[in-house]
């Protein structure tokens, strides 16, 4: 397990905090209030860019860090000039400890180390007095580590969803995803080219339950495991005929390959694409405090490559069989259902979430998936950006699964609840635990306690 490398970088951050002046924060807080405006918001990047960019007055030269938006600062108000101008910068690191408390395979040794860093660079074409309505994304910088985090969940747990969905094998940096972004009609068609990814920027994109950075870790909380995510080269269009009503699809090259510019087999091989289609409301409910916001979705799914059709061979005597041109179907919502205050900007406040999936049992191990959840921005006084997060998750195994291959297959139910603490603006802690039922869809598996700690910088 290497983990020299995060580990040196926490161990500077954090004596880096214990170097900082008490009495300076006070000092700073009205001149860092005026900066709010160029804080980098926690929308997902299909949203960040078409909203409106405020211009602010460039951070002081003599910053504190416990105040600051970002651990860099805004380097003499550079960054505030780069994004009025139409370069928008963000480095992010995130480190998680996860560790098998009790149940699964094996307790011994059951804790591991993993996390990432991204460097995301948009450039707003239309700032640039370029193309307008134009932008082009680039996740410039892609790193990982932590590869036993596999070994962790195969070896130590035997669930089916990955405890840590931000765990990955080692991986140096490299560009994994990019897209040229055109907006027609006041923003009512919105087109993107390049290297996409499915899941978190365009399908089934949860506002409560879609990000293992900043909310819940389980991969089940995080993605609906149904739909058959891919990365590569491929085409997005987005219509929204009405304010509360809007229609997306995209295509996807199947054969892209992690850690290749996909330009060599988008345009080779055999012509097949992974394609999507979702139809969504967004309504907006009258409250006392406002406006409530909602998300909901409907979608379906076509998957080409052929797949294993589960089947019982008789020790090999019988031919296996396989079928291509896979579906599906999804539903999603998140809801918020109360706010604490008629302030528009605020978050403080509850919001619900559900999901539910279905892929054909013959082919696919878990053929129905459902998850439920919420979360309170503002759970506790005087700590408004805080965030409480429970949520419950359940893959329901392929009945032809259970019949013809793994008689004791049943189901694997998940239970998460998380706290993201944010000691300052670009410093978020995160606790978490986990309760595991039937790890692996196996009814005679011990059920499974994990801990976890995900701490997240932004530079």
């Amino acid at each position: 397990m290497r983990q020299g490398k995060p580990l040196a970088v926490l161990i500077c951050l954090f004596f880096a905090l214990l170097l900082i002046p008490p009495g300076a924060a006070r000092g700073q807080e009205k001149s860092n209030a005026n900066n709010s405006a160029t804080t980098p918001s926690n929308t997902s990047q299909s949203d960040q860019a078409a909203k409106p960019t405020t211009s602010a007055s460039p951070e002081p030269t003599t910053r504190d860090l416990w105040t600051a938006k970002w651990f860099s600062g805004n380097w003499g108000g550079v960054r505030t000039e780069l994004k009025d101008s139409g370069v928008n910068v963000k480095l992010v690191y995130n480190q998680q400890i996860m560790t098998n408390m009790h149940g699964g395979k094996e307790t011994k040794n059951g804790h591991d180390f993993a996390g990432s860093y991204e460097l995301n660079i948009e450039l707003d074409f239309e700032k640039m007095s370029l193309v307008p309505k134009g932008s082009l994304f680039i996740r410039a910088a892609k790193g990982t580590w932590g590869g036993e985090i596999s070994d962790f969940d195969k070896e130590k747990i035997g669930s089916l969803f990955k405890t840590n969905a931000d765990a990955s094998t080692e991986e140096p940096i490299y560009v994994d995803k990019w897209w040229y972004r055109q907006r027609f009609l006041d923003d009512r068609i919105e087109i993107r080219l390049g290297r996409l990814a499915s899941k978190k920027d365009i399908i089934d994109v949860n506002k409560v339950a879609g990000s293992e950075d900043r909310m819940f870790l389980n991969a089940a909380l995080v993605a609906n495991p149904t739909i058959p995510h891919k990365q590569g080269l491929g085409a997005y269009i987005n219509v929204w005929p009405t304010d509360w009503l809007y229609a997306r699809a995209a295509i996807i090259d199947p054969m892209a390959r992690k850690g290749r510019t996909a330009f060599d087999t988008a345009f080779h091989g055999e012509d097949r694409v992974r394609a999507y289609w979702e139809i969504g409301l967004t309504p907006k409910f009258n409250s006392q405090n406002g406006k409530l916001l909602g998300h909901y979705r409907f979608g379906s799914w076509y998957y080409p490559d052929p797949k294993d059709v589960f089947r019982n061979s008789l020790n090999g005597r019988l031919t296996p069989r396989s079928r291509s041109g896979d579906v599906g179907f999804y539903f999603g919502c998140d809801q918020l259902v109360w706010k604490e205050n008629d302030k528009i900007k605020d978050k403080q406040g509850l919001s619900v979430f559900a999901r539910y999936g279905y892929a054909r049992g013959d082919v696919n191990k878990i053929e129905h998936f459902w998850s439920v959840g919420g979360q309170y921005v503002g759970p506790i006084p005087n700590h408004d950006k805080d965030v409480l997060g429970l949520g419950v998750a359940q893959g329901i195994l392929s009945g032809q699964y259970r019949d013809e291959v793994h008689a004791k297959a049943n189901r694997e139910t998940v239970y998460e609840l998380y706290y993201a603490y944010h000691l300052t603006q670009w410093c978020i802690i995160t606790p978490d635990i986990q309760f595991i039922t039937n790890p692996g869809g196996d009814k005679d598996d011990r059920d499974v306690f994990v801990a976890g700690l995900r701490m997240r910088f932004l530079f």
